[in-house]
């Protein structure tokens, strides 16, 4: 093979999160070994099984990329690497054991803090998103775009309910919808303009934003911390405090009622 005929990056993620979604779903719905992991967090041998795929697939072909994983023990040299990927094996890992469909496997490779490529797979539901950054997102290579609207009218939000409940209540036309258990599938809907408002609460990881968070931005969204500012990943410690996710013309007035409400408890 010739070099410009080796696969690139884009190619291999796109082909490693198929294959990675396609073995989550053969013990999808069976019997599985199962346990807790820190105070109240599952796992599978799914959720190693993923993992393990993804590392050969992706880790060995790119030694030199860091790797950040859910599933893997930390190794710090990740933060001397020019490129690291970010990994949930499988996202929504609840809902997985529970035999729903709001899983995902969720890949993105990020460089400088930020993500460049992203690969968001909902089996279940055959859903495969792919962003790369600065050419814009798609839903099974269709481009898909945030909804339009600039205010709280009309909006359909997820989230915890003390943001979610006064919000609704500012207007009556907003619609809140159920809890989607893989974070990243949130946002996910954000891109493709099936939701337009969603509150991240605290303690949420790299792995399960970072591929999300690009498909938001190139989709014509903003997904930042409660002061406005886009999310950095690869950190040493990569954990987020509160998060808002809307359409691009619809955040600053969502971001502002945040705020205002946050405000309240200090």
């Amino acid at each position: 093979m010739q070099a410009d005929e080796r696969p690139t990056e884009r190619d291999l993620l796109a082909a490693a999160v198929r294959a990675a979604g396609e073995l989550a779903l053969k013990t999808f719905r069976g019997p599985m070994r199962q346990w807790i992991k820190g105070k109240s967090s599952p796992v599978s041998e799914a959720d190693v099984a993923v993992d393990a795929l993804l590392r050969e697939r992706l880790g060995h072909t790119f030694p030199a990329h860091g790797w950040l994983s859910e599933e893997t023990e930390d190794d710090p040299r990740r933060l001397a690497a020019d490129a690291v990927w970010i990994i949930d094996p499988i996202d929504g890992t609840r809902s997985y054991l529970d035999g729903r469909d709001d899983w995902v496997v969720s890949v993105a490779l990020a460089s400088g803090g930020r993500p460049r490529l992203a690969a968001v797979f909902a089996p279940v539901t055959d859903e495969f998103f792919f962003a790369v950054a600065g050419e814009g997102a798609t839903c099974n290579g269709v481009p898909i775009e945030v909804g339009p609207g600039a205010g709280l009218e009309g909006a359909k939000l997820v989230g915890p309910k003390r943001f979610t409940d006064p919000l609704a209540e500012l207007d009556p036309s907003v619609v809140s919808l159920p809890r989607i258990g893989s974070l990243a599938l949130r946002l996910a809907r954000i891109a493709q303009g099936q939701v337009d408002i969603a509150i991240v609460s605290g303690n949420s990881h790299d792995w399960d934003l970072a591929a999300a968070d690009l498909l938001v931005h190139e989709a014509g969204g903003r997904l930042t911390d409660i002061n406005g500012d886009r999310l950095k990943y690869n950190c040493p410690q990569p954990v987020h405090a509160l998060l808002v996710a809307a359409g691009g013309s619809r955040h600053s007035s969502v971001l502002a009622l945040v705020q205002e409400r946050e405000a309240r408890f200090i």
